[in-house]
């Protein structure tokens, strides 16, 4: 598929900048095809934790069951011609990583098979790596710590790698080949968002080809989910018993977020490269905007959210009336879904009654770091099958005059498709996508 970049060139000054492979792992799924059957279905994943003691009074969430690289690496494997000496690489190098690696090498494999990579390779040093997320191993600390604490010495030796969040890159960039620019970028719950971005600045300033985006697990521990809790942003309270109700984005009884683990792959990748490789994009990035509001709280600021969402549409060169859906941010945080329906109102105007709005984090729980490149799956899922996803209990819209998806999925053609994250410490972002 060759793709005529001259025209839109010179209108915007931009390089085109597409999608080529994804790759995800949540609560309602392991695959992208699971993935698009969940979303259809309105399938959610919040319930009682299963994988951590069940402490009062945080008890509930979107948990990653049954999980296990080597059976995930086996299965693709026999769907696909994967490379022995490249499952035996995987199988090797990642046997003592921790859980948030294990899950990220399993997503970005599924991208990797998709964009075609080791058919069509591209040179390692044109090749590049983003790790959206920050403080990525305090589990594995909390691991270690009574181990420490009792026989300081037996610490492992690879204690010292693993606690950085830069061994991501290290252990991706050593299985994967990839030589070119590399590192980790943290935006709070924005972080795949920024990951995105940041991404495709450096496809912008040519010096990768190809940029891999990974929405890291947030694996937290007790400790950060009562953090959340002490600090009011947690929901759960008045659900309690009845988890699968607790998320409840842009409902009038929404009380606070849902943790979800989660994990998402997007490969970005320049027009030339596109064209060069001879394959078919999935969809074309056309920017996207982090601007921050000087707030070092957690409480959203319409301006900040006004002025990404703006700032975006002014550097695509693009109309609101262009604009068919909105991925939002849609936590289910009473202050922050009121907040962000007023900046959007204020962006779109009286559009707002004819451009869908959903939140994935209503059936996948709120993925943190991940949740940008999850939900930029999502939306590229409903932009290439013609759907809008379910807002699972949706019972009471906090605002009437907004196209909320309601409980079952409806067909919808999306041209171009807006994708919200809002971070703690006054990070706003949002990117726009388009249809191939």
């Amino acid at each position: 598929m060759m793709i005529d970049n001259k025209v839109i060139e010179k209108q915007t000054g931009h390089k085109r900048v597409f999608v080529t492979g994804m790759g995800v792992m949540n609560s309602i799924a392991d695959s992208l095809n699971g993935f698009e059957k969940a979303l259809r279905q309105g399938k959610q994943g919040i319930g009682f934790f299963q994988n951590r003691p069940a402490r009062e009074p945080v008890h509930i969430g979107a948990e990653i069951h049954n999980f296990s690289l080597e059976e995930k690496i086996n299965h693709m494997a026999s769907l696909w011609d994967i490379p022995s000496s490249f499952i035996n690489k995987v199988k090797k190098s990642s046997r003592r990583s921790p859980f948030p690696i294990k899950v990220a090498l399993s997503v970005l494999l599924e991208a990797y098979i998709q964009a075609q990579l080791f058919e069509k390779p591209i040179i390692e040093d044109r090749l590049g790596i983003i790790v959206a997320g920050n403080n990525l191993t305090y589990s594995l600390r909390t691991h270690y710590a009574d181990k420490f604490y009792k026989d300081p010495e037996y610490l492992s030796p690879m204690y010292a790698l693993q606690y950085m969040d830069t061994d991501h890159v290290g252990v991706l960039s050593e299985i994967f080949g990839i030589a070119g620019e590399g590192c980790t970028v943290g935006g709070a719950s924005a972080s795949g968002n920024v990951g995105i971005i940041k991404a495709y600045q450096m496809l912008q300033l040519g010096v990768v080809d190809a940029c891999i985006v990974i929405g890291a697990l947030a694996d937290l521990t007790d400790m950060e989910l009562q953090g959340f809790f002490n600090i009011g942003a947690l929901g759960g309270k008045k659900f309690r018993t009845e988890p699968e109700k607790a998320c409840r984005p842009f409902d009038k009884e929404h009380e606070g977020f849902i943790y979800g683990q989660a994990s998402g792959c997007l490969i970005l990748e320049s027009m030339n490269s596109v064209n060069v490789r001879q394959i078919n994009p999935l969809a074309e990035v056309l920017g996207g905007k982090i601007v921050l509001d000087g707030n070092r709280l957690s409480n959203p600021s319409e301006a900040g959210e006004i002025k990404a969402m703006q700032s975006v549409i002014t550097e695509c060169n693009i109309d609101v009336t262009e604009v068919d859906y909105i991925n939002a941010h849609g936590t289910s945080s009473p202050l922050g879904d009121t907040t962000e329906l007023k900046a959007i109102k204020e962006v779109y105007g009286k559009e707002i009654s004819r451009i869908p709005i959903n939140s994935t984090k209503g059936l996948t729980g709120h993925g943190l770091y991940a949740a940008g490149v999850v939900e930029a799956i999502a939306t590229i899922i409903q932009m290439r099958s013609g759907f809008i996803h379910p807002n699972k209990n949706l019972d009471n819209p906090i605002d009437k005059e907004f196209l909320l998806a309601g409980e079952k999925a409806i067909p919808s053609q999306i041209k171009i498709a807006m994708s919200n994250s809002f971070g703690f410490g006054g990070i706003n972002t949002s990117i726009l996508m388009k249809s191939i």
